[in-house]
């Protein structure tokens, strides 16, 4: 992640796995150096297919992750979740920071057509 986030790549790999997430993308304020202390980690997440987890399993990993990242909060969204006015622009910022072999890209919309 950002050079002042901080986080072991094996311990999020391993959050990852267990979590069925396929890739998981930094965008927003860490990404782009205009966080404030007050800012949360905004996190784009994608699942394997079939394994999207409820709202309360989603506020749980927000909570694990926001552990991880020394407390600071989490807010995890997916492609789905993001407004149509800002989807497109935040797929092709955002910062892949987990992708299992083969999936490695370091742009989360690369690749992808817009839409």
């Amino acid at each position: 992640m950002a050079t002042h986030l901080i986080i072991d790549k094996m311990t999020l790999a391993r959050f990852c796995r267990r979590h069925h997430i396929c890739r998981l993308s930094l965008f927003g304020s860490h990404l782009t150096g205009r966080e404030r202390p007050d800012s949360d980690v905004d996190l784009l997440v994608e699942f394997e297919p079939g394994r999207a987890p409820g709202l309360i399993a989603l506020e749980g990993m927000e909570a694990e992750l926001s552990a991880l990242l020394g407390g600071r909060p989490v807010d995890l969204r997916t492609a789905q979740d993001l407004s149509r006015y800002f989807r497109d622009d935040v797929l092709r910022a955002a910062e892949v920071q987990y992708a299992p072999a083969g999936r490695e890209t370091t742009r989360q919309g690369a690749g992808r057509g817009a839409g």
